[in-house]
């Protein structure tokens, strides 16, 4: 019995923070976890920056209904799970999942929460759990299931690695050299093919 377990942003869709960055023209908030490790700093930049440019919840979300999956993200999920169970791990946030989520056909995602002030102001961030993506994976493990997983990030290392099977998707060139012992795949047909060897 297996379960799908896959990233979000840079493997679905297109990165949320980038897409901002680039309408709201704050090279800044380019950085994500491909950047940067350790999310908890991450996020604490951004929302510094968000105040300093007096941006908040409202603003963001404006950015992500422009944002379309990648190309083909769709059929790929569609295709996926009418042959095996899946959940998209993401250290994004409810708040801007849903629309993406919808353009999807509405797939398991489980993430993490904003913190919002009355006026729109992001203050803060609330995690699922700590080391959300390996905790999960570990979890639906403990109840019987077998894990195939799929990433692009730092953050998307352990929850790879601890799977029956796992791949980097659309990864840095830092990240695939750091860990040649990963297959890492650029096209959805080669995901595809990996993943339904790895349930043969």
């Amino acid at each position: 019995m297996y379960i799908t377990c896959l990233d979000l942003e840079g493997v679905l869709v297109p990165e949320i923070w980038i897409a901002f960055a680039e309408a709201t023209n704050i090279p800044e908030l380019k950085k994500t976890t491909r950047d940067e490790p350790d999310y908890d700093k991450l996020m604490k930049y951004r929302i510094d920056i968000l105040k300093e440019h007096n941006l908040g919840l409202k603003e963001i979300q404006e950015t992500i209904r422009g944002i379309d999956p990648l190309p083909g993200a769709k059929e790929f999920l569609d295709e996926l799970r009418s042959i095996t169970q899946v959940i998209i791990l993401s250290d994004t946030f409810t708040q801007f999942a849903s629309p993406l989520m919808e353009k999807l056909g509405w797939p398991t995602i489980f993430c993490n929460s904003l913190e919002v002030a009355e006026n729109g102001e992001i203050t803060g961030f609330k995690m699922r759990i700590e080391n959300s993506k390996l905790t999960t994976v570990k979890a639906l493990q403990s109840i019987g299931y077998d894990i195939i997983a799929g990433g692009d990030s730092y953050n998307d290392l352990a929850m790879i690695k601890a799977g029956k099977a796992g791949f980097l998707f659309k990864s840095t060139d830092k990240i695939k050299a750091d860990n040649p012992e990963l297959p890492a795949f650029e096209t959805y047909e080669e995901l595809m093919a990996a993943i339904k060897k790895a349930m043969a």
